[in-house]
C-alpha cells in the first residue's frame, strides 16, 4: 500500500500541472460559490501552505485519530469559524498568488516537497489547536487537492483527472467521512443504486 506521503506528493504535482494549464483569461471568472477562479485556486493552494506551516508546529497530544475525524473536527468548528471566514481566507490566498498564479503554485509545490522530505510521521498542531499525526493529516490535503482540482478544471474548462492513487484515496476518504458523520447508510445505498443522494448532499 502506498504511503500517505507518496500519494500527497502525487496530488501536489498534479495540482501544479493543472494550474499551469489554466488560460490567462479565466482567472477573474467564476470559480466555486462565492469564489472566482483565482480565489478557488488560492483556497486549494492552502493544502500546500498549511503542510509547510504545520510541520514547524509540534503537538504533545494526538487529539484527532484519523483523516475522517479531522473532518468531524472541522464540522464541529464551523459554527465558530463560519463560512464567511473560509471564503475570505480563500480570497486572500488567491490574491497572494500574485500576477502569475501558475508560477506561484509551482514555487509552493517545490517548497512543500522539499520541506516534507521523507515525511517521517510526527504529531502536528492543526486548526482548533488540536494534535494529529502527519500521516493522518496528509490524506485530508490529498482529498482537498483532488476535489478542488476537479472544481478548478470544471471552472477553467480544461481536462483533468487526478492520478489514480490520488483519486482512490480521496474517494475512500469521502466514504469514511460519510460514515464518521453518520451518513454511511445513505452513501452506501446511493453508491449501490438503491437511492439517489439528497439534493445538495456533501460530506464536507
Amino acid at each position: 500500500m502506498e504511503s500517505p506521503v507518496a500519494t500527497y506528493l502525487s496530488a501536489v504535482r498534479s495540482f501544479a500541472e493543472l494550474v499551469r494549464r489554466i488560460p490567462e483569461n479565466r482567472w477573474d471568472g467564476p470559480g466555486l460559490g462565492g469564489w472566482d477562479l483565482r480565489a478557488l485556486t488560492g483556497h486549494a493552494s492552502r493544502s500546500l501552505t498549511t503542510v509547510v506551516t504545520y510541520l514547524d508546529d509540534a503537538a504533545d497530544t494526538e487529539d484527532i485519530a484519523s483523516p475522517e475525524h479531522y473532518y468531524v473536527h472541522v464540522a464541529e468548528l464551523m459554527p465558530v469559524l463560519g463560512p464567511d471566514d473560509v471564503l475570505e481566507r480563500g480570497r486572500r490566498a488567491g490574491a497572494e498568488l500574485g500576477a502569475d498564479p501558475a508560477t506561484a503554485v509551482d514555487a509552493l509545490s517545490h517548497e512543500v516537497i522539499e520541506r516534507l522530505g521523507a515525511g517521517e510521521d510526527r504529531t502536528i498542531r492543526v486548526i482548533g489547536d488540536s494534535g494529529i499525526r502527519l500521516h493522518s493529516y496528509l490524506p485530508t490535503r490529498t482529498f482537498e487537492l483532488a476535489v478542488h482540482g476537479l472544481d478548478i478544471a470544471a471552472a477553467a474548462d480544461v481536462p483533468f483527472a487526478p492520478p489514480e492513487n490520488v483519486l482512490g484515496e480521496a474517494t475512500l476518504l469521502a466514504a469514511r467521512i460519510a460514515v464518521a458523520l453518520g451518513d454511511g447508510v445513505t452513501v452506501l445505498r446511493a453508491l449501490t443504486g438503491r437511492v439517489a443522494l439528497p439534493g445538495g448532499f456533501s460530506v464536507v
